[in-house]
């Protein structure tokens, strides 16, 4: 089976400082990685790192995405 081209939505995160964490760790493995949400600010405004109300996306290569989710595993494992 061909593997897909474009991003692929991997998780969706409640503020984006855990989206960010989650895409430094993804990057540190090889793997691309973006965040994206459009609430992103959080509910307090510009520089609040808490829960935002819409979650924020992590997006990864979808040709990428099975392994983004094993490097995920291996975190919860360890």
């Amino acid at each position: 089976m061909p593997k897909s081209s474009g991003w692929a939505k991997l998780a969706t995160y409640g503020s984006a400082l855990e989206a960010d964490v989650v895409v430094s760790r993804l990057e540190a493995a090889e793997i691309p990685a973006v965040s994206r949400g459009n609430d992103i600010v959080g509910i307090f405004g510009p520089g609040f790192q808490g829960v935002t109300a819409k979650g924020v996306d992590v997006l990864v290569p979808a040709a990428a995405l099975e392994d983004a989710r094993r490097v995920l595993e291996l975190d919860v494992e360890e």
